[in-house]
């Protein structure tokens, strides 16, 4: 009878770990993705490792306890593993570190949509005995952007990630071929890790922890004095000598030259690794190894390079004396810096002070957006009415420099941090933001703050975030509370939204229930408005465009696009295009335009393109709320909702109340399209209930509302028009949308459209 194949065979070196074993055995049997054989190997270890190892073995079939009949290191203790190993990849785990929960799925997920790589690379946290985690410093060069997968030519700058078996799954198959083995000795990971990354054919990267690297307060090998760390020597000449057997990756050498000349340096100069009466020893030897590889063509900034000679020279006394002169030099030229920028601080904390006792200017007010951005969102469109219903209050905008240019003429420019900031903040009446402003301003009697906050929640906001870690990022939320009492006034665009902010922002201040402000343009544009800006945008006439807005995904660094738009667009024939908006904090575009795509994440007004377009599509986006008020088709791409919620979390169930038709993947997304399904009349009847809910006051009129109550003291406003009796402007290719499209090949397999989950 075939025994099933697992999946992983995770191998585990242990040695006078006992402390430790258990959770890290623990963290493999409990991963989410079962299908896994653990190796625990027993390096003949003095304490209860063995012992440990044959207990879960007892317990669950899937582990297997090997025991060695002499200590031989962790390198053959690996390699007794990987004798005994039957998965189809490979992962390497120390006896004292373990695997994030969800580990493994993500691993195996990023193995499959990578097509099987020989090697999958990913990230790592060291965990200190305090309790904190610091995530590897170096991640940027696992970022998933870009073709996977790929050689190690495409992406050499994995070769500056830390070179260790745990932060790697290889192929079994790819590594029995190429007799990859770990040697004896310190530093076993060179010998193995150099030589994997240049052989294999294949390599993919996952940017994601998956592993927590157990700093401990005492007792690690590495940080343990010993005349072992010169065995880094020898593996270094496996190292060459592995090149010198493959002369067509001759070309590696000068980028090896450079990785150990680093390398050498760091242990050479680390207090507890070579102990004083090997130093000499340790230089000498040094010096002989950087003599006989090196070779022209690494080529390394100055500081580098003078380090690399006075190691390849053997200048003990004068590497120290300048390392020691370099120390005292950066100390004094950052202790000159922090000098300077405390003068500047206490400075402008100064003229604040004497701001505030100036009299404050009735006729002046202040507006900025989260993140410095420029003029938008709700306080933009505030502003505007300022100057529409109040002209007698003078505005002004808090921007980045570079946002500059999209304050209107007229609006004063105002940079965070300098003087002319500060006189404003302490001396204007109205103070409005979407988010929160300087952490320094004190709310004087007399000024009036209005926070808008910047859409309809659906994700979780303010105070649930205490228990979802990943989404708030170090928010402090005692500085929030502190926020929240100085507000007078908030915004709101529905009674779902009035009973959120007030649970998670709890106050004393009035929440002005008038409607969304910066929907006001999209009620108010007009067929003519419509046109123009589908012109200026290049939509050709005739054309359906799909303005397609995912969010941030607090649980990913990497924000890589959930959909392939050009097989998206193939699909569904050329009267689609696709208008690509990527969230502020995505870190880049989500798809290069050309084609039938534009890349519109630069474009600074969102409320222009939702104008332009013919339907939407976003996965948890705020976006979805005005849009609906458009009364235009949107399609939610509700890709890994169970991560999301995990992560994140939502107020509602969107499945079950969702605007529109809803895909799982990128078929039934295409499906949706090519059906019709994102503009039938259940989609219609879906937006309609959708609408009526959150978006009962958006009739253009919102901010003229607020700014009549906080400025002007009328109670007597302006009437809501009824969503039933309001008549959005219709999209330029509406009546296209209404015709029917022609038959487009919907996607194969059992997978059905849903207009809900």
């Amino acid at each position: 009878m075939d025994v099933p194949v697992p999946r992983f065979s995770v191998i585990v070196p242990a040695y006078q770990v006992q402390a430790y074993l258990p959770a890290c055995l623990e963290s493999v049997l409990s991963q989410s993705y079962p299908d896994l054989e653990l190796i625990a190997v027993d390096d003949c270890s003095p304490d209860a490792c063995g012992a440990i190892a044959d207990e879960f073995a007892a317990r669950d079939p899937r582990v297997r306890a090997v025991h060695l009949p002499a200590n031989q290191g962790l390198g053959p203790a690996r390699n007794a593993g990987m004798e005994r190993a039957g998965g189809d990849y490979l992962v390497f785990l120390d006896g004292d570190d373990t695997l994030v929960p969800d580990a493994l799925r993500a691993i195996a997920d990023r193995i499959k949509e990578t097509g099987e790589p020989d090697v999958l690379v990913y990230d790592y946290a060291r965990t200190y005995w305090t309790g904190e985690a610091v995530r590897n410093q170096a991640a940027r060069h696992l970022a998933e952007q870009g073709p996977a997968p790929f050689r190690l030519t495409d992406r050499p700058g994995l070769l500056h990630l830390l070179m260790v078996a745990w932060n790697k799954t290889v192929r079994r198959e790819f590594a029995e071929r190429e007799g990859l083995a770990f040697p004896p000795g310190y530093y076993e990971d060179t010998p193995w890790t150099y030589p994997l990354l240049l052989t294999a054919e294949s390599i993919a990267t996952l940017d994601r922890v998956c592993v927590h690297y157990r700093q401990r307060r005492r007792g690690s090998i590495l940080g343990t004095p010993s005349e072992r760390h010169l065995d880094v020597f020898e593996q270094y000449d496996r190292v060459f000598a592995f090149l010198e057997s493959h002369p067509e990756r001759a070309r590696w050498r000068p980028v090896l030259y450079r990785r150990m000349a680093d390398h050498l340096t760091t242990v050479f100069t680390r207090p507890d690794r070579v102990p004083r009466s090997l130093r000499a020893e340790f230089l000498r030897r040094a010096r002989v190894h950087c003599r006989r590889y090196r070779v022209p063509g690494a080529p390394a900034p100055l500081p580098v390079r003078l380090r690399h000679a006075l190691l390849r020279l053997g200048l003990r006394h004068t590497y120290e004396a300048l390392r020691l002169a370099s120390a005292l030099r950066r100390r004094t030229v950052k202790g000159t810096a922090k000098l300077l920028r405390t003068a500047r601080t206490v400075a402008l904390r100064l003229h604040y002070r004497v701001q505030r006792r100036l009299p404050l200017r009735a006729d002046r007010a202040v507006f900025a957006a989260g993140g410095d951005r420029g003029h938008g969102c709700n306080p933009g469109a505030l502003e505007e009415a300022f100057r529409d219903f109040a002209p007698h209050v003078r505005t002004a905008w808090a921007a980045d420099p570079a946002h500059h240019h999209t304050v209107p003429t007229g609006t004063r420019r105002l940079t965070p941090g300098t003087a002319a900031y500060w006189t404003a903040l302490a001396r204007s009446r109205y103070l409005v933001h979407n988010a929160a402003f300087d952490a320094g301003l004190v709310k004087r009697k007399g000024q009036v703050l209005v926070q808008t906050q910047a859409g309809t929640p659906l994700k979780h906001m303010g105070l649930d975030l205490q228990e979802r870690p990943a989404a708030a990022a170090g928010t402090d939320f005692a500085r929030l509370l502190r926020d929240v009492d100085s507000w007078d006034y908030v915004v709101s665009a529905n009674r779902h939204s009035t009973l959120t902010w007030e649970r998670v922002h709890p106050g004393g201040y009035t929440t002005l229930e008038y409607g969304q402000p910066r929907t006001d343009v999209l009620q108010r544009a007009t067929p003519a408005d419509v046109t123009r800006l589908r012109e200026t945008l290049g939509i050709p006439e005739g054309t359906v465009a799909i303005l397609y807005a995912p969010t941030h995904r607090d649980y990913r660094r990497t924000q890589r696009p959930a959909l392939d738009l050009e097989r998206v667009l193939t699909r569904l024939g050329p009267r689609f295009m696709v208008l690509a908006r990527a969230h502020p904090r995505h870190g880049g575009p989500l798809a290069e335009s050309g084609g039938r795509i534009l890349d519109v994440g630069d474009h600074p007004s969102v409320e222009a393109l939702c104008l332009a377009s013919d339907a939407l599509v976003t996965d948890y986006s705020a976006l979805m709320f005005d849009y609906a008020g458009l009364d235009r088709p949107i399609v939610i791409h509700a890709a890994e909702p169970e991560a999301y919620e995990a992560a994140r979390g939502t107020y509602f169930d969107l499945s079950a109340f969702p605007p529109g038709a809803i895909a799982r993947d990128e078929d039934e997304l295409i499906g949706v399209f090519a059906g019709g399904h994102w503009r039938d009349l259940r989609s219609t009847r879906l937006r309609a209930a959708f609408r009526e809910r959150f978006c009962p006051y958006d009739d253009g009129r919102a901010a003229e509302r607020v700014v009549r109550r906080v400025v002007l003291g009328e109670t007597d406003l302006p009437p809501v028009v009824p969503p039933a009796e309001r008549h959005p402007v219709p999209s330029a290719a509406s009546a296209l949308a209404r015709a029917p499209l022609a038959t487009v090949p919907q996607p194969a397999g059992p997978r059905t459209v849903t207009d809900s989950l």
